[in-house]
């Protein structure tokens, strides 16, 4: 059986050595006041002021056009910036929805009123987004979703609830994913839609989802005939299902799907070296977690290399994210192993800090962006077996 599944390698040239030189130095200095826990959260982690200084930089929508506040850097030079940002377990979560998916979607699909107003706020670190696609009742056959949008004068009505959203109760945004046309089986994936909600719009509640623990940055939103005028619907109306689903593969191969658990282990590292408890057992375990974090890396700059060639690795990303979950997932245990201690949290202490609210986090990196069944289910159909 021949594979359909492609991974051109992509090397990062070495003229990018500066930016990663200057990122690490501006992180170096912000980090020093981050604890353990805020560390954890990296990606997840709403923190404004970081995102608008991050914007000052010139580090949000990097490869986007300068006619819309962008940068017109080039993919890679954006890798190296997020890369950094994960190893140092930044907070991110205030522009990392924008810059990763609402941001492209808008540029590929949008109007260009929509491009003139959101775009150079997402460039500036000063408008955050969430995406609305899971359902309560869906599971994950996101094709089956039933929030509805009606249309009414100058827009749309919408009715629904949309489920395990992150950050929804801080995003000033939304991009949604709403039925506007038939429900039947045999036409499950037409009529949906895209929307740019105001979060702020009267009819959402947002209700928070708390974790093990005791935060809750996933959360539900309720809709009840809330309106949204005409001129926010993203694309075509009817295209929802194609939207999405192209919007996974920014979302499934970047760094954040393997690197999650990075920042815990320079620090387990770090104590093995300073008790001397490192061994060869240990030193074969460290190369094994590092041998694989390489390869994830290589797929990841493959798929960037092909979204800038413009095609659509879906298959590809799913791989990536299914083998970057386990991965992540694995390193608490592992340093647990390494160090022989249990996972308490001793206040004050990073590493402890760290490890306590990545044990607790790591079951849920194989959810977001797509259970491992269904990515399962779309690699099993690029190597033709379904």
């Amino acid at each position: 059986m021949t594979s359909t599944f492609s991974f051109k390698p992509l090397q990062l040239p070495a003229a990018l050595e500066p930016l990663r030189q200057e990122v690490r130095s501006f992180l170096q200095d912000s980090a020093s006041q981050w604890s353990g826990w805020k560390i954890g959260h990296s990606w997840t982690g709403f923190d404004r002021e970081f995102s608008l200084e991050v914007g000052r930089r010139g580090w949000i929508g990097m490869t986007w056009p300068k006619a819309y506040g962008g940068h017109e850097r080039s993919g890679l030079e954006r890798y190296v910036v997020v890369e950094e940002m994960l190893a140092a377990g930044a907070p991110l979560g205030a522009h990392w929805f924008g810059d990763r998916q609402s941001g492209p979607l808008l540029l590929r699909l949008g109007s260009e009123e929509q491009r003139r107003r959101f775009i150079p706020l997402i460039v500036k670190g000063q408008a955050s987004f969430c995406i609305g696609l899971s359902e309560p009742d869906s599971g994950s056959d996101l094709a089956s979703l039933r929030s509805r949008a009606t249309r009414v004068d100058g827009g749309w009505r919408l009715n629904g609830r949309k489920v395990w959203t992150t950050n929804a109760h801080l995003c000033d945004f939304m991009i949604g994913l709403f039925r506007t046309g038939a429900s039947a089986d045999s036409e499950r994936h037409k009529g949906l839609s895209q929307f740019l909600i105001d979060m702020r719009s009267s009819g959402i509640e947002v209700r928070p989802i708390h974790d093990l623990t005791g935060e809750a940055h996933f959360n539900e939103v309720v809709f009840e005939d809330v309106f949204v005028p005409d001129d926010m619907l993203v694309g075509q109306e009817g295209d929802g299902w194609s939207q999405a689903t192209a919007e996974l593969a920014f979302e499934r191969s970047q760094p954040d799907r393997y690197m999650s658990s990075f920042p815990l282990l320079p620090l387990t590292i770090e104590a093995l070296h300073g008790d001397h408890k490192a061994d060869r057992l240990a030193a074969r375990k460290l190369g094994e977690a590092y041998a694989e974090l390489t390869v994830l890396r290589e797929m990841s700059l493959s798929i960037l290399g092909q979204l800038q060639d413009g095609h659509s690795p879906a298959k590809e990303a799913a791989l990536v994210k299914d083998l970057g979950n386990t991965h992540e997932q694995r390193i608490p245990e592992l340093v647990r192993e390494l160090l022989d201690t249990p996972s308490t949290l001793v206040s004050g202490n990073k590493l402890s800090e760290l490890q306590g609210f990545l044990v607790q986090n790591v079951p849920s990196f194989s959810l977001r962006g797509g259970t491992r069944e269904i990515l399962r289910g779309i690699i099993a159909k690029g190597l033709g077996l379904r």
